[in-house]
């Protein structure tokens, strides 16, 4: 069997070496500044040989000096080093064709660069077909890798004994319950349907108030969201905006939580982040926004970018694939204006570069993290994937867009689950989301004016003739500044000046505040000080209630008291069940807006307004957005009675950790009961959800 392997390796490199050399070979022929002969001619054998030299010579040099190179670059910026991918690819062909002999090989340096792309793609394409069709070859190679890092740290557990399970979280985000049911259900997203028929059920779990990335996954990982009243909100005592996707927001946030709790985070304990806005305490790291402003060692993610440009073919892959999402994008966008298509928003500019770095660069790269981390044997991984959710705020939550990004998406779990077969450790794998999306024409787009005019309208206050929008991309944006180390956005940043009201926008959640009144302002002082405003706002159409110092308010004077009970609930109905002790629960944070403002929400078609430039939004209460899901193989226990809150996911994911061998996070507080048990997380018991309703 040995010399049978060997053999068959051996016949696969040959191979590869083949085609590699042809394709020099064709590009020799094709391209004016590339040669493989000397000045005076050769004969066919003669350039053909010279071919095969240089060939392997490239392809040597490719496995043996390009890790250390990549490895030594490491605190490149992500985005830089991608791009230098190409330009360091070409330099070892130079190399490479400096070793033909008496010179035969010639190529200019810009040249180089496109033969060294062609020729990487094309041997890793050979590699691919090869061990697509030789499934040994396939499981050989990934047991190869996963014994090379059991040898770095193994991954067995105490006395030697096997590796108890391990767990990996990922984190589809914005993909509501419905709409994961729906793509199962009609097989768009087949590997999760096999699941769900063969050892995984699902369930939904109702978000906070905030229903945003930033309160929930903070929530999930740290344990509490606490005073995270919103996506973007106004801090009086630092006269600053706190924006949960800009890092030096999103490492504050992420040392209160751990202030709060006391506790480091869900992957204190040999855990891997990836993709994600917060760390949860893990120590391997990439492409994580809240230690993204660190310079140094404290910031080099390792296990990300080494996995995915150890191979140069990863990156030709890569700009091929980013290419043609910008291309399908604007195709995309042209033809919805063709169409006349409605509800539609701006998708011009950078945020097509915004959307291919989203749905293909940060997507790459945290699956080959990921993929790196179980053959690793990491006792748990979280990883957010962040495509749908990008696509869905400026296409729609559903629809041929949208579609396509859940379809890849299911193809990189596939992927994932395929490679765990090998790993060292069985893996069970979690699936959740952070939120949901809720679709809804643009309040700008239905009503002709922004929030901020009408608040100042309200207040007396001149309104600009120039309408401002929210940038396409806001969220993704973040996250190619942090890949470029330019982290910081401008304009947010600078504290705030004056004594006009700030009025800041979270999807379909609106926030008022007035820097010139310390603390919270009472509605009594807001009726004094600006009359007209709290009745413009709670009697606007495209505006569902407000919530000012304790009372919520709607439509026609209706105003209910949080602490009389059953008037929010009655007032707040058409928001559906624990939207009142969700408003209520917000009313408690230190940092909550003087206003807070949720736009109006349609029950029979589940469309809402966003105060953003978003045609799919989250961030506040009605509809798809409060709806998140949370999927676990039968393995694991019930999560319970219906879930209702991050920090009751969080529970959760802590139970099913020590499930496994022991405590993989410190053991539970009283406070951790509280929320496993307690009125705060959980609802009444609905039933436990038989096999055939998981779909």
């Amino acid at each position: 069997m040995r010399w049978r392997s060997a053999g068959g390796a051996l016949a696969r490199v040959i191979v590869v070496w083949a085609v590699s050399t042809l394709t020099m070979l064709v590009l020799a022929g094709i391209l004016p500044d590339f040669r493989l002969q000397s000045a005076d001619g050769d004969s066919v054998t003669r350039i053909g040989l010279t071919a095969a030299w240089g060939a392997g010579a490239f392809g040597l040099l490719t496995a043996l000096v390009w890790p250390v190179i990549v490895r030594a670059l490491l605190l490149v910026p992500a985005l830089v080093l991608g791009l230098l991918v190409f330009f360091l690819n070409g330099s070892l062909l130079l190399m490479a064709l400096s070793l033909v002999p008496d010179g035969r090989g010639a190529v200019a340096p810009e040249t180089a660069v496109v033969v060294a792309a062609v020729m990487s793609a094309v041997a890793s394409a050979t590699s691919t077909a090869l061990a697509v069709r030789d499934d040994e070859a396939y499981r050989r190679r990934l047991y190869r890798l996963a014994d090379r890092r059991r040898r770095r740290g193994p991954a067995s557990g105490a006395g030697g004994r096997a590796a108890a399970p391990a767990l990996v979280v990922l984190q589809l985000d914005g993909v509501g319950y419905e709409e994961l049911r729906r793509a199962a259900g009609t097989g768009l997203m087949p590997t999760v349907a096999a699941w769900l028929d063969d050892g995984h059920r699902v369930t939904s779990w109702r978000t906070d108030w905030s229903s945003q990335t930033g309160a929930s996954q903070l929530g999930i990982l740290h344990g509490s969201n606490f005073d995270v009243p919103a996506f973007r909100w106004y801090e009086k005592d630092t006269r600053e905006v706190m924006v949960c996707n800009r890092p030096t927001c999103a490492a504050e946030l992420q040392r209160r939580a751990v202030a709060r709790t006391g506790d480091g985070g869900l992957l204190t304990l040999d855990g891997a982040g990836r993709g994600n806005l917060f760390s949860g305490g893990a120590d391997q790291l990439a492409l994580v926004l809240s230690v993204s402003a660190r310079r140094g060692r404290a910031n080099r993610s390792r296990a990300g970018y080494f996995a995915y440009f150890s191979d140069p073919a990863n990156a030709v892959r890569t700009a091929v694939s980013f290419v043609a999402e910008v291309v399908r994008e604007i195709g995309q966008s042209v033809r919805a204006r063709i169409g006349k298509v409605t509800p539609r928003v701006a998708r011009g500019g950078l945020y097509p570069l915004i959307r291919a770095f989203a749905t293909v660069i940060e997507r790459d790269v945290v699956v080959a993290a990921v993929i790196g981390d179980i053959l690793a044997g990491r006792a748990v991984v979280y990883a957010d994937l962040v495509a749908y959710d990008e696509v869905a705020h400026h296409s729609g939550p559903r629809g041929r867009d949208t579609d396509r990004v859940l379809a890849r998406l299911d193809r990189s779990l596939a992927l994932i689950a395929r490679v765990a077969e090998h790993a060292p450790r069985p893996y069970r794998f979690v699936l959740l989301s952070d939120h949901g999306q809720s679709p809804g024409e643009t309040f700008l787009a239905r009503y002709g004016l922004t929030l901020k005019d009408l608040v100042r309208a309200g207040c007396g206050l001149p309104v600009s003739r120039r309408v401002g929008r929210t940038p396409s991309g806001a969220e993704a944006r973040a996250a190619v500044l942090a890949a470029l180390h330019r982290p910081e956005e401008t304009g947010e940043d600078r504290p705030v000046r004056g004594t006009d009201p700030v009025v800041l926008a979270s999807g379909n959640l609106g926030l008022i505040s007035f820097p010139d009144v310390p603390g919270r302002a009472s509605r009594a002082w807001i009726e004094r000080a600006h009359p007209a405003l709290l009745p413009t706002l709670a009697n606007h159409p495209g505006i569902g209630f407000l919530l000012v110092d304790g009372e919520v308010l709607g439509p026609g004077g209706a105003v209910a008291r949080l602490d009389v009970p059953g008037e929010a609930e009655e007032l707040l109905a058409a928001f559906g069940p624990g939207a009142a002790d969700a408003v209520r629960r917000t009313d408690t944070f230190p940092h909550v807006a003087d206003v807070m403002v949720n736009s109006a929400y349609d029950a029979d078609t589940g469309a809402v307004h966003a105060f953003e430039e978003q045609i799919g939004s989250h961030g506040g209460l009605g509809g798809a957005q409060g709806h998140a899901f949370l999927m676990w193989p039968t393995e694991l226990s019930e999560p319970g009675p219906r879930l209702v809150g991050a920090e009751a996911v969080h529970a959760v994911l802590r139970r099913w950790l020590r499930e496994t061998d022991g405590p993989q996070v410190p053991l539970t507080t009283p406070q951790d009961r509280r929320r496993e048990g307690g009125s705060s997380g959980i609802l009444p018991s609905v039933g436990v959800h038989a096999p055939d309703e998981s779909r």
